[in-house]
């Protein structure tokens, strides 16, 4: 029951956090920049002090920031009860090693996961400008919605990657929270299993109005099954992909729900090359269309797992021909 309460907890902070993140809020300055007037924001965050540019000048603008700071400081004392009471229930557990490696990992490299899932998602993007985009700058040429999908993969990573989530079962709770966070601000229905008939591009297969009990039937199925925890990762992965338990987001969803088990494990991440796309879309419309699943774990398992060796060095198969590193 505690851990229970300790994951709710988690997810509330995380919520007002990216709330938090999203507000224009602070102490106004009004600086000339070639002619205009251009307005900024200063306010501390995590006890460092930062600054934020909102745009050109507008008194509207300028009302919204002084309300903004009303609700930026109930957010902040939220938080801070959410930590009192945290502090209570012994939330700081440790992670055993290798979990602690492989999150560490991930941090280090969030950048460039979040960049090839972008990638995958259809999203025009570069490593640069995903880097902008997450750091909080502003880029020229983006759809709103791109921006925010790019945002919310950071916000649903940086969950998974929460000592208390990691230490938490990849379970059912676990794979709605991941898609509220991925869809908010962009599906009304973030979180909730859908009930209407959606269309997937490129395929005449139709998955069918999913059932929340059976859902979670076979999640639990392919959790408790004595495969190795790899081949688990990635069926779960797959029949979340084809189940399409939700409006949007399933594919994303799916793959940081597979991610937090390896995670969790430390057995290292799924992710899926810019040079691969093509043969991963394949095998897995050939897997949603004749329910070949054979095809699509050999591709995952061979060519998409980024794993950890003994010596606890990191090796991935995923090689980035734009900047010509590695993850």
């Amino acid at each position: 029951m505690r851990r229970k309460e300790i994951l709710n907890l988690v997810k509330e902070k995380s919520r007002l956090n990216r709330d938090l993140e999203n507000l224009f809020y602070g102490n106004i300055e009004i600086r000339d920049v070639q002619g205009q007037q251009i307005l900024y924001v200063h306010y501390r965050q995590d006890g460092l002090s930062l600054t934020k540019c909102v745009g050109k000048y507008d008194e509207e603008i300028c009302e919204i920031i002084d309300r903004n700071n009303t609700r930026a400081k109930f957010i902040k004392k939220r938080i801070k009860e959410i930590d009192r009471i945290l502090g209570k229930l012994e939330y700081n557990l440790p992670l055993e090693k290798d979990v602690s490696f492989a999150k560490d990992f991930a941090k280090r490299n969030l950048v460039e996961i979040i960049y090839r899932q972008a990638i995958l998602e259809g999203i025009a993007t570069n490593y640069a400008d995903t880097e902008t985009i997450l750091q909080g700058g502003k880029v020229k040429g983006f759809k709103q919605k791109d921006i925010i999908s790019i945002i919310n993969l950071k916000h649903a990573y940086e969950f998974i990657l929460n000592n208390n989530v990691l230490l938490s079962t990849s379970n059912f709770s676990l794979l709605c929270e991941i898609n509220s966070t991925i869809c908010e601000g962009i599906s009304l229905n973030s979180g909730k299993i859908r009930d209407v008939p959606i269309e997937i591009k490129g395929t005449f297969w139709r998955p069918k109005i999913p059932i929340e009990s059976d859902i979670k039937e076979n999640i639990n199925n392919i959790l408790y099954s004595k495969e190795d925890i790899t081949s688990r990762a990635i069926k779960l992965m797959i029949y979340i992909c084809k189940t399409q338990p939700f409006i949007d987001g399933n594919k994303r969803s799916a793959t940081l729900f597979a991610n937090h088990l390896l995670l969790s494990k430390g057995k290292g991440m799924i992710v899926v090359g810019k040079d691969l796309i093509k043969e991963f879309k394949e095998n897995l419309l050939e897997y949603y269309e004749y329910d070949n699943e054979k095809n699509i774990i050999k591709f995952l398992k061979e060519k998409c797992i980024v794993k950890f060796d003994d010596n606890k060095t990191e090796r991935t198969v995923i090689e980035d021909d734009e900047n010509q590193e590695k993850i």
